[in-house]
């Protein structure tokens, strides 16, 4: 029954729903109109935990492609003898990684708060994010090593435009999973589907890259393009890697948000300066997709719990509007309360 209950909240959620309805294929009943009842009071709920479905079917879906990409440029890499090529194979099977870290870590992630994890799980995500980085850094070094070692010791490359198709019909197939993974990114507002979105559009570029290197090579019979490129996209991988730990490792250790950020909530509190005195101790963290503000709010002394209360509550929703996933804590401070203790300072 509860299985049943959960399924038909999903489907009322359908966006074609209304279609179906008007189209008669659909005839309300008891249950059903229950149901519609259900999902109209609980329609952020429903729409929340469908985002999350569709964020793990996308994050499936990466590892699908990259598992696809990774294949054909390995093997092409080793028939062909391009080093720009087996890079890039390299390249993309850390994309894979990423993308298999971020279709668990989206898993994980949006689990709800337990007993052992009250503030949930939100920071899986950023330890995901980190481990690519480190990932990629070592990728980066064992890219240049190899790309030097071919720089000393030359070759010719072998059937150089099958390499070349493969890196466009592989920058091709990243390119459309890159749009769809940064779309529900930003929806989810996940920073390790996110990370995985910037992979894939990096792996497009630098495919796009190997191609034209391979290209290069195969009318001017210049070998040495080969390794020079892979260097190149070896710097670039290492320099993606240090913008993501930028973004990923902070969190870890409760590091603020962003100026910007912090900037635009003290506007949203400032929106109901005229039913408190002021506030102070403003402090913000971010874990996963969830932004954690708390600050004290002086409110006149004569108020009264209730009134205060639904204060709270009104900063708190404004609050949400724009950071919808936002964790806010709001210590109420009476204004005596407050001049005193400054008095004593």
């Amino acid at each position: 029954m509860i299985q049943s209950f959960c399924m038909a909240s999903t489907f009322f959620n359908c966006p074609y729903l209304s279609d179906f309805v008007k189209k008669g294929f659909y005839r309300p009943t008891r249950f059903s109109s229950a149901m519609v009842d259900y999902v109209g009071k609980n329609k952020l709920m429903i729409m929340v935990r469908v985002m999350i479905l569709n964020g793990q079917k996308v994050a499936f879906l990466s590892v699908l492609s990259n598992t696809t990409v990774v294949i054909l440029k390995l093997v092409v890499g080793i028939l062909t003898g391009s080093i720009a090529v087996i890079s890039e194979a390299i390249h993309s099977s850390l994309d894979l990684a990423a993308s298999v870290i971020a279709f668990f870590s989206v898993r994980i992630s949006n689990r709800s708060a337990d007993r052992n994890h009250p503030y949930g799980h939100g920071k899986v995500e950023n330890i995901s994010g980190t481990i690519e980085t480190l990932l990629i850094f070592v990728a980066g070094i064992w890219i240049i090593y190899e790309c030097v070692h071919k720089l000393l010791r030359p070759a010719e490359i072998e059937m150089p435009y099958l390499g070349i198709a493969v890196m466009f019909i592989g920058a091709g197939i990243n390119l459309v999973v890159a749009r769809k993974v940064g779309k529900t990114a930003d929806e989810l507002h996940s920073v390790a589907m996110k990370s995985n979105a910037l992979h894939l559009l990096t792996d497009v570029y630098t495919s796009l890259g190997v191609g034209v290197s391979l290209l290069l090579v195969t009318l001017t019979g210049w070998t040495i393009l080969d390794p020079i490129i892979g260097i190149l996209l070896a710097v670039y991988i290492m320099k993606e890697a240090f913008t993501l730990m930028k973004e990923s490792f902070p969190p870890l250790i409760d590091a603020r948000l962003s100026e910007e950020e912090e900037q635009q909530l003290q506007q949203l509190i400032l929106l109901h300066k005229d039913k408190y005195i002021e506030f102070h101790d403003f402090r913000t963290r971010r874990s996963g997709p969830v932004e954690y503000v708390d600050f004290h709010l002086v409110v006149p002394s004569g108020m009264d719990i209730a009134t205060a209360h639904h204060l709270c509550d009104e900063i708190e929703h404004t609050i949400q509007g724009s950071f919808e996933r936002a964790e806010v804590l709001i210590h109420i401070e009476p204004e005596h309360e407050r001049r005193d203790r400054l008095a004593q300072q």
